[in-house]
């Protein structure tokens, strides 16, 4: 959860933010989701991450079929 995606993105893709993305060299933003609300976005991160990879997987390529690196749509 975030306040500012690209700054975030940019933390990641420089492994700033130790964890998955530094881990496994994560280098493209290929799925996101805009809340009002902070608490209500915790929320559905901590439920996103209980769920299956496939299921994961299913949920990108619904809006994201070809892994497009979303930061330039956010630059």
């Amino acid at each position: 959860m975030t306040s500012n995606l690209s700054r975030r993105v940019q933390e990641h893709k420089a492994k700033l933010i130790p964890g998955f993305t530094a881990k496994y060299s994560v280098t493209r933003l290929v799925y996101f989701e805009v809340f009002d609300s902070a608490l209500v976005a915790i929320r559905r991160e901590k439920c996103l991450k209980e769920w299956s990879r496939a299921w994961k997987i299913r949920l990108i390529e619904k809006s994201n079929p070809e892994w497009r690196d979303l930061l330039d749509s956010e630059e």
